[in-house]
């Protein structure tokens, strides 16, 4: 597994309840795209359609550029469809519907040749809990470099 890019944002912005590994419906030169690093998950979100089919939404891929001439009118934030097995879409329905909870994208990452990503249901911290967050992992550090020291 290699892992393409992270959301970093929704590590620290949110408390991540669940994940699933969802595939992604991309065309041929969005993968070669995605493979060289050029998408960017802040701002993504996941939703859920009528069908129940699962989209990813917001998330942008840049343009590969030796497909110029293919891609003339192409966007890179359009929606793409997500790949999950119907239990897990189920659940996620069942999630989704909850208050204060959220589906986010949160890592991106190549699994046997297949673009995979990981998504999150999750919970918005609030400000209070990011601080604590901070205080914790400093004062884990300090305990590391004394240990070092030693």
């Amino acid at each position: 597994m290699k892992i393409i890019t992270v959301n970093k944002k929704a590590y620290h912005n949110y408390e991540i309840l669940e994940t699933y590994q969802a595939g992604i419906v991309l065309s041929g030169p969005e993968v070669k795209s995605v493979k060289s690093g050029r998408i960017d998950l802040t701002g993504g979100y996941v939703t859920l359609d009528k069908e129940g089919n699962p989209w990813l939404i917001n998330v942008k891929i840049a343009p590969y550029p030796p497909a110029r001439m293919v891609q003339q009118n192409y966007d890179p934030t359009q929606s793409r469809k997500l790949l999950l097995k119907k239990k897990e879409i189920s659940t996620l329905i069942g999630k989704g519907k909850m208050k204060g909870l959220t589906i986010i994208p949160l890592k991106v990452y190549n699994l046997h040749g297949f673009i995979k990503v990981e998504i999150g249901v999750v919970k918005g911290k609030k400000k209070i809990d990011k601080r604590e967050e901070i205080k914790k992992r400093e004062i884990e550090r300090k305990i590391r470099e004394e240990i070092r020291q030693k």
